[in-house]
C-alpha cells in the first residue's frame, strides 16, 4: 500500500480562533465550510483540500508553510496589503525555465504563520 498523492487536510495552529476566522475567511477570501460547537475549530475549503484551524492540545502545534496558488500575484499583492496584510517582501520571481516562471510573495498571519502567493506563469519573452 501508498499514499495516493493527495492532501485531505492541512493543519495551522492559532491562538484566537475568532480573530483567524476572520483572516482567512475575510481578509484572504477563502471560503468557510464549518465551525465546531464549543470548541476553537475552523475548516476553510481551498480548492478541495480542508484548512483545519484551531488552538491546538499540547503536543500538536503545527506552523506550517503553506503556498496559496494566484492568478496576478501582483494585483493579488495589492489587494491584501490594502486590507493590511504585511508582507515579507514583494512579488517575485524565484525561479524560470523554457517553460514557465514561478513568482512568490511571502506573507504571516496574525499568530506568525508563514504564507505565500504562488503564481505559475508562462515565461516573459
Amino acid at each position: 500500500m501508498q499514499l495516493d498523492g493527495t492532501i485531505g487536510q492541512l493543519h495551522i495552529s492559532v491562538t484566537d480562533i475568532d480573530r483567524a476566522v476572520a483572516f482567512y475567511g475575510e481578509t484572504l477570501g477563502l471560503p468557510l465550510l464549518f465551525r465546531v460547537p464549543d470548541q476553537p475549530m475552523a475548516f476553510f475549503d481551498c480548492g478541495g483540500v480542508r484548512l483545519y484551524l484551531a488552538i491546538p492540545e499540547p503536543g500538536f502545534e503545527s506552523k506550517p508553510l503553506v503556498y496559496f496558488r494566484v492568478r496576478a500575484i501582483e494585483d493579488v499583492h495589492s489587494s491584501f496589503a490594502a486590507k493590511g496584510v504585511e508582507f515579507l517582501d514583494e512579488p517575485r520571481i524565484v525561479h524560470r525555465d523554457d517553460d514557465h516562471e514561478l513568482w512568490l510573495a511571502f506573507f504571516r498571519d496574525p499568530d506568525g504563520c508563514t504564507l505565500a502567493l504562488m503564481e505559475e506563469r508562462p515565461p516573459a519573452t
